[in-house]
This record gives structure tokens, sequence and C-alpha cells, in this order.
């Protein structure tokens, strides 16, 4: 049996199927989870965004930017001169969101390369103007009070254009290698002194110690001479002598100039 196919007929149906479906299929749009869709009319802006979900908009006439609203990282090397003009290449990691309310102001004012016209700029300014307060040495001993100065710079800057910066870290500070050889021969010249410090200090209290003892010695032998002093009464003493004396006179006594030979 033959069929007789009209062709004509059937292209007619195809595009009518094709012009029903198409703009069906292109009314329709999806924000992603953690996005917002920031609508363009016939390149113009809108200020409403579209929030997560299904969308419609006008088919040719609209199209919708999607706008990433999570937390994102951002890496940056950069380097910055200290208060004692040592260069300090230094590694920051950033943590920085869009405000869902502001996605459409940036990509009206400044478009989907924000990261590059805006958070890099800041953090490089930022940065330079922080390090510049603190000498090379003082930016490895304060780096939390650094971190959290770039933070809230960051933010100062960044707040007003829909942007927030939520964490910084400092991955890394490096030194010129003349910097570093300065700092380790000051490490060890301070241990140098802190030695001969602790030494002078025990042979100080060594000295002390002998001093105190000979102190203690010498005035316990003035307190017994003392007490013996005391306790020697001029009975005593006669008292002594005659216990001591043998029954013999002297042979030689005398008064001031004379002298008498009392066995003769």
């Amino acid at each position: 049996m033959k069929v007789n196919v009209n062709y004509k007929v059937l292209i007619i149906a195809v595009v009518v199927v094709l012009i029903t479906i198409i703009p069906a299929f292109s009314s329709v749009v999806v924000v992603e989870p953690g996005h917002t869709g920031v609508v363009v009319t016939m390149g113009k802006v809108e200020e409403k965004v579209l929030q997560e979900g299904v969308h419609f908009k006008i088919p040719f006439a609209q199209r919708v930017i999607q706008i990433d609203n999570r937390i994102v990282k951002l890496e940056v090397e950069t380097e910055a001169f200290s208060k004692d003009l040592q260069t300090v290449d230094t590694t920051l990691a950033i943590n920085y969101r869009i405000d869902s309310n502001k996605s459409y102001s940036i990509y009206k004012n400044v478009g989907s390369n924000y990261e590059g016209v805006l958070v890099v700029p800041a953090v490089n300014e930022v940065l330079k103007a922080i390090v510049s307060k603190y000498t090379a040495e003082e930016t490895v001993s304060n780096r939390a009070l650094i971190s959290d100065g770039l933070l809230d710079g960051l933010n100062e800057k960044l707040n007003a254009f829909g942007l927030h910066a939520t964490d910084v870290n400092i991955i890394d500070f490096d030194f010129s290698e003349e910097f570093i050889n300065a700092i380790e021969e000051k490490q060890v010249a301070q241990q140098q002194l802190l030695k001969a410090e602790t030494e002078k200090q025990t042979a100080i209290t060594i000295a002390q110690a002998e001093a105190e003892a000979i102190k203690i010695k010498a005035e316990a032998e003035a307190e017994a001479n003392k007490v013996l002093s005391e306790s020697l009464s001029s009975n005593i003493i006669e008292y002594n002598k005659i216990q001591k004396w043998n029954g013999e006179l002297p042979s030689v006594t005398g008064a001031d100039s004379m002298i008498i030979d009392l066995n003769n």
C-alpha cells in the first residue's frame, strides 16, 4: 500500500512545533543553589534579583546572569615594605562573598570581573598600609594583628560595593636572604649574651654566698669572744691564777724601772 506524504504539511507542522517549544524553553530559567540571578532586559540591568529556583523570563528579550553568592576563597601573592624598608613577600588567603541583594549593583557597575577590579587591588592597598606600621621582624610576631587589620580594612573598602570579607589568613611571610641572615646573626648574638649574663649572675651569686658565709663566721666569733669576755670577772681570773700556781715565787720581779732578782 502506497502512502502519500505531504512534505509541505509536515514541514509546516515541524516549524510550528519548534516555534512553540523553543520560546517555552527560553522562558524558563533555573537559578542554581547559592546563586542569584541578575535580570538583563534589552540591555538594562534590573534591580530585582532572582533567588535560587525556577523562574520565567521574556524569551529573547531577557537574559539572566547567575552570580555566585557563596563564600569564595581567593589566594593573593603580593609584596609590601615594612617600617624599616624591608621587602615583605606575602601570600594571603581571603574568603569573601557577595551580598545577594547587591548582585545587580556589582554586575551593573563592575561586571563579572569584580575580583580583579575590586578585591585584589583592595588587598594590595590594605596590606601595604598595615605592614608599613611594623618592622620586618615585628610582622612575624604580630601576624594575628596584621590578619585582623586586613579583615577590617578590606570590609571598609568593599562593603559599600556589596562584597564582604569573612576571613583572612596569612599563609606565608618571606624576606630577603640578607635580612634572614641578619636575623640569624642577631639571634646567635642574643644567645651568647644571655649565656654570658647567666654566667655572670652565677658568679655573683657564688661570691655573695661566700661573703655571707665569711660574715656569719666573723659575727659568730665576735659574739663568742664577747660572751667569754663578759663572763671573766677579776675574781675568776685570780682564782685561775691560784689554781695554776706551782708554789714557786718568780725569780725576777719588778715595778716600773726596778728589777729585783729574788734568788739573790
